[in-house]
C-alpha cells in the first residue's frame, strides 16, 4: 500500500502531524527512503542480508494436530518465530540498519514494549557497529525483563521512561525527543508501521517480505491461496507485513486480532478498531484511530501483551478497515492463554503471546469453514521473552519455587 492523495495520506488517515523541529530529520528520511525503494539494487542487498543473517525465508507449516483437533480448515502456520532474534521485528530494523548506512549515522535510537524491537535494534547495531538507545516504559522494562538484558548484553543503552502510562507511546514520546536533538548522527528506528510518513509505508514495505514469501510458499506447498489469513494487531507491522502478500487476491479474506485484553466492556484492553472507545485523533505524528474519551485524552490500555497494549494503530490498516478490505476483531487475555496451552501441546510451537490473539480468532472460525478450505496464521514472534508471565498465567508450583529459591540466593549473596 502507497500513499495517495495528499503527502504520506492512506484515505483519511495518516499524514505528518510533527513539530518544526523535526521537519529537517523527515525530510532527509523519506529522501532516502524514496531514493531507496526506487533502486532494485537496494531491496536486492536487503534481502540478501535476510539470507545470510537472518534465516529467510522462513517456513510454513501444516499444523496438523490443530486441523485434526478442530475438524474444519487446515490451518498454516508462517514462521517468523523462526527469523533471527525470535520475530518478524527483524526485518524492518535490517532494512532501516542499511538506510542508516546510506545516511551516513552513527548512532540509532529505538522505542519498545515488548522488547523484541529492542533486541533486533541492538543486533542490527552491533552488526553495524553503530551506538544504540532503547526507550522502554518502565512497566515494560519489569515484564520484558530476559529481553531488557539481552539488549544490554549487546551493547545497547536501554533506557527506562517513567513518565505518563510508563509503556508504548510513551517510549515513542522520548525516543521523538531524543532524535529532535541528534539529527546529525542519529536515526530513529521506529518498530512499526505508525507515526509521521514515511514510517508507516517504509515499516510496511520492509515487512512485506513476510507477504511475498508467504504467498509463494502456499502456492507452491497447496496449489492455491489461504481463504483466510490472521495476525495480530498492535500498531500494525506484522500485520501489514503478512497482508502485503495477498492485497490484490480478493478471495482471501484479512483479519487482524486486537487485545481485548480483560474484556472489551471492563475498559482494559487495547481495540482500538473494535471498541467504541476508538475515534479519530491526532496523536504521534498521525491521523488515526485512537483509544481515547469524548474530550480526546487518551485513555488507558491493558493486554497480557506488552506489544499489542499500544494506544493507536497504523493509518494504513485503519484505511483498509475502512475500505472493508480487513476485518477487525479482539481476543481476551483469557483467551489468549487457553489458545497458547493448546497450541504447545498439539504442535510444540511456542507462539508470544502477541502472536497468541491471531491463533484465538483463527481457533474460533476453523471448525465452520470447510476441510478444502485453508487459514494461514502469522506467528510474528516466540513465546521465550514472555516466560514470566505466561508462568504466572499457568500458576506453574515448580516455577513459583524455583523464582523464590533464585531471590533468596541474590539476597544471600
Amino acid at each position: 500500500m502507497t500513499a495517495t492523495q495528499k503527502r504520506g495520506y492512506y484515505g483519511r488517515f495518516g499524514g505528518m502531524f510533527i513539530p518544526e523541529i523535526l521537519h529537517s530529520n523527515f525530510e532527509e528520511l523519506i529522501r532516502h527512503y524514496e531514493t531507496a525503494k526506487a533502486d532494485p539494487a537496494f531491496w536486492q542487498e536487503y534481502e540478501t542480508l535476510m539470507k545470510t543473517y537472518s534465516c529467510r525465508p522462513t517456513p510454513i507449516t501444516y499444523a496438523e494436530n490443530l486441523t485434526t483437533h478442530f475438524g474444519g480448515a487446515k490451518i498454516f502456520i508462517k514462521r517468523e518465530d523462526l527469523n533471527h532474534t525470535g520475530a518478524h521485528k527483524a526485518n524492518n530494523v535490517m532494512g532501516q540498519g542499511l538506510l542508516t548506512k546510506r545516511m551516513g549515522k552513527t548512532r540509532v535510537i529505538a522505542e519498545t514494549g515488548a522488547g523484541q524491537h529492542g533486541v533486533a535494534t541492538a543486533t542490527m547495531a552491533a552488526k553495524f557497529g553503530f551506538a544504540c538507545t532503547v526507550y522502554m516504559g518502565a512497566v515494560d522494562v519489569e515484564r520484558q525483563r530476559p529481553n531488557v538484558f539481552w539488549m544490554e548484553q549487546l551493547g545497547a543503552e536501554v533506557v527506562e521512561v517513567t513518565s505518563g502510562s510508563q509503556t508504548l507511546k510513551d517510549a515513542i514520546n522520548a525516543a521523538y525527543r531524543d532524535w529532535s536533538g541528534s539529527m546529525d548522527t542519529t536515526h530513529y528506528v521506529l518498530g512499526t508501521a505508525c507515526g509521521a510518513y514515511p514510517f508507516p509505508e517504509m515499516v510496511a514495505w520492509f515487512q512485506s517480505i513476510i507477504g511475498k514469501e508467504a504467498r509463494a510458499q502456499m502456492l507452491a506447498q497447496q496449489g492455491k491461496l489461504p481463504n483466510r489469513v490472521y495476525a495480530c494487531v498492535g500498531g500494525g507491522s506484522n500485520a501489514m507485513g503478512i497482508f502485503g502478500g495477498f492485497f490484490d487476491d480478493a478471495g482471501v479474506e484479512l483479519i487482524g486480532v486486537e487485545a481485548g485484553g480483560k474484556g472489551i466492556d471492563s475498559g482494559q484492553h487495547a481495540t482500538r478498531l473494535t471498541a467504541p472507545e476508538g475515534k479519530l485523533g491526532i496523536a504521534q505524528g498521525m491521523k488515526t484511530i485512537f483509544l481515547q474519551n469524548d474530550e480526546g485524552q487518551m485513555n488507558d490500555t491493558h493486554s497480557i501483551a506488552a506489544g499489542l497494549d499500544y494506544i493507536g494503530v497504523s493509518p494504513i490498516l485503519a484505511d483498509l478497515q475502512e475500505q472493508g478490505r480487513v476485518r477487525f476483531e479482539s481476543a481476551t487475555d483469557t483467551e489468549v492463554i487457553a489458545a497458547l496451552e493448546l497450541t504447545i501441546k498439539k504442535e510444540g510451537i511456542i507462539p508470544a503471546l502477541e502472536s497468541t490473539h491471531a491463533f484465538v480468532q483463527a481457533f474460533k472460525e476453523a471448525p465452520q469453514m470447510g476441510n478444502d478450505e485453508i487459514i494461514l496464521i502469522n506467528q510474528s514472534g516466540r513465546g521465550d521473552k514472555d516466560i514470566f508471565t505466561i508462568a504466572d498465567a499457568f500458576q506453574d508450583k515448580k516455577w513459583q519455587q524455583f523464582i523464590i529459591k533464585k531471590a533468596e540466593q541474590y539476597r544471600n549473596k
